[in-house]
């Protein structure tokens, strides 16, 4: 490389902070392929470009609108994409964007597809004949060493992490072939714009190979970028300023994922007990690296709460850069009367699915639920995570009172078809708003919003529901940790609104799951339910634990209110907000990649998109 494009680098360094645009490998039009390894900041731009391709917040498909797919959530408006797929509706066109409302019109998730394979081609453009790893970052070699392996390891960890987002969307029986089929793996920087034709690998081929790439880029990563993990204390190109970027322990974390999807019944028929202990063994790799590496002053603490504003929260095991002061969040959840578009609404069935304060399900005669009185008494998560008829929106929490819901029908003004700004259930989302926002203040307060790809509480619901599979609810001795021990952590910890759970002592109702393995697979997965409710997680937690449509296809609800001359209000639970059609346990293959390659096979229940 020639010496003025070494001397190139003085003024870059900032450009690696997790906050800022990332360098883009095709700042023109006239550069090509072969220009950009005369220029080492596209090279970076090659691994860089990737993170900005990822999903940035909740409010998108791969977030909460994936939830309106599922039992916990649905959708206001009646041409969102999801919706339309879980009523059986969707059409083979691709989607168009209309903002924080999601998509509408057909296909939800082509793009995706498109985004993940350019992806893989800038990954393997970097990896292909070590290309990457050889090009001069800076003349320092011992500075050059830690770019250029760190990249290196970012290029495998980016290759991984495409190719399992694509599988985990993608996978499915063959449409023809009744097989097992993953996606196309491409390890080779395909150009996805020209003509190809792309036959699907196995399942199994997918998920050996994300575990390979996650392993390539262990051998190159740093376990985390954090100074106090830098031996020498030389924080030039290592360390803190590359929060935000792929390390070492979001391999072991995505390991968790692939394995965890890869030992479920519908992945996993002949129950390979070897893939679920591959699951907990990766998953408690990431606890005990939280617990005893991040555990440090103002880090990692796991009583500390779970912050969704601050993009450096201790909880984060990997997230999306992220965005600005906005108040994206609010406005969506928020119904017409508090300036938002209540966009979606959460389910009697969610609601329904949160237990009592003594940690006993409403189903249970000792949780004292009355349906007269259903908002009364309970576990603290509940109030964190739904606005519900008569609950007050406090500033920050504590302070005055910014809005009073209303979803009585009879006069409510937040009550299911009075706008169409609405939640269609009657139930409006707190989770991911930000308490101190009130569009009525003199001086309106927006905070930055954070997605959390990977978290701590993640891996922990990973570790538990993979561990009882393998030796049992409280059998510590393999792992170092039982489930029991593990869901405790979730069950202590205070709520988004720092309220107080349980304590290990009181929860009576964990000791009682923990007494059958069974039954703590059960209450293990109300717990991930609880936790993860619109994060985009239970769509594919739901297919995973499937083997038929039977669990998909029933009929979310909502409750009808009634507000009674005395001020009291009756409640019906039993009002259908939404019938479920699904066709397939799986989602399609973008049908225009269908039409234009031969080779590619299309998902089981998908016969109109062959």
């Amino acid at each position: 490389m020639k010496t003025k494009t070494i001397l190139l680098l003085g003024g870059i360094l900032a450009l690696f902070g997790a906050c800022t645009k990332y360098l883009d490998p095709y700042p023109n039009g006239d550069r090509s392929s072969e220009d950009i390894w005369l220029y080492q900041d596209m090279v970076q731009g090659l691994v860089g470009q990737c993170y900005d391709n990822m999903s940035r917040n909740y409010n998108d498909n791969e977030g909460v609108f994936l939830d309106i797919a599922t039992d916990d959530a649905v959708s206001t408006d009646p041409t969102q994409s999801l919706r339309r797929l879980a009523v059986g509706s969707l059409t083979t066109s691709n989607s168009s964007n209309v903002g924080t409302g999601g998509t509408t019109g057909g296909d939800p998730y082509s793009t995706y597809w498109t985004r993940d394979y350019n992806s893989l081609k800038l990954a393997n453009m970097f990896l292909k004949d070590r290309r990457g790893i050889n090009t001069k970052f800076i003349i320092k070699p011992k500075w050059n060493d830690q770019v250029r392996f760190r990249l290196q390891g970012e290029a495998f960890a980016l290759r991984a992490w495409f190719h399992w987002d694509l599988l985990q969307k993608f996978g499915g029986k063959g449409l023809t072939s009744g097989k097992m089929m993953g996606i196309p793996l491409v390890l080779e920087p395909v150009d996805y714009t020209k003509e190809i034709n792309l036959a699907r690998n196995t399942y199994d081929e997918c998920v050996k190979q994300i575990i390979a790439d996650c392993d390539s880029a262990l051998s190159y990563l740093p376990i985390a970028h954090r100074d106090f993990l830098v031996k020498d204390g030389d924080i030039a190109y290592a360390g803190g300023k590359y929060w935000g970027r792929l390390d070492g322990i979001t391999m072991k974390a995505i390991k968790s994922n692939a394995y965890l999807t890869w030992a479920s019944p519908l992945f996993n028929p002949n129950n390979d007990i070897s893939r679920w202990d591959s699951a907990a063994f990766n998953a408690k790799k990431v606890i005990d690296f939280k617990l005893n590496v991040d555990n440090v002053t103002n880090g990692f603490n796991p009583t500390k709460l779970v912050n969704w504003f601050d993009p450096n929260s201790p909880e984060i095991v990997y997230s999306a850069r992220f965005q600005g002061t906005n108040d994206f969040m609010e406005k969506l959840y928020y119904p017409g009367g508090f300036q938002g578009i209540g966009a979606v609404g959460a389910t009697q069935e969610l609601v329904d699915a949160f237990p009592m304060k003594n940690g006993y399900p409403i189903t249970d005669a000792r949780s004292l639920y009355s349906a007269a009185n259903p908002y009364l008494n309970r576990d603290p998560r509940f109030y964190s995570n739904i606005f519900y008829n008569g609950v007050q929106a406090k500033k920050n929490n504590t302070g005055a009172v910014m809005y009073t819901f209303e979803t009585f029908s009879n006069g409510g003004k937040d009550a299911a078809g009075v706008k169409s700004t609405n939640s269609l259930t009657n139930y409006h989302i707190k989770k991911d708003v930000y308490m101190g926002l009130n569009w009525a203040d003199a001086s309106i307060t927006k905070v930055s919003h954070t997605k959390m790809f990977i978290r701590w509480t993640h891996m922990v619901l990973n570790f538990a529901e993979a561990a009882n599979k393998v030796v049992g609810p409280t059998d510590a001795s393999k792992y170092g940790l039982s489930a029991k021990a593990a869901m405790a952590y979730i069950r202590n910890r205070p709520t988004y609104d720092n309220i107080a759970l349980y304590t290990t002592a009181t929860d009576l109702y964990l000791t009682e799951s923990a007494a059958d393995a069974a039954k703590f697979n059960d209450f293990v997965k109300v717990e991930r339910r609880i936790e993860t409710c619109f994060e985009g997680m239970r769509f594919y937690d739901l297919r995973r634990w499937s083997t038929g449509l039977t669990d998909l296809n029933k009929s979310v609800h909502r409750v009808e209110i009634l507000k009674n001359a005395d001020g009291t209000f009756t409640y019906d639970f039993t009002k259908e907000a939404e019938a479920r059609a699904y066709k397939s346990l799986y989602l399609p293959i973008p049908y225009v990649e269908i039409l234009r390659m031969s080779k590619l096979e299309q998902n089981e229940g998908w016969d109109g998109w062959k």
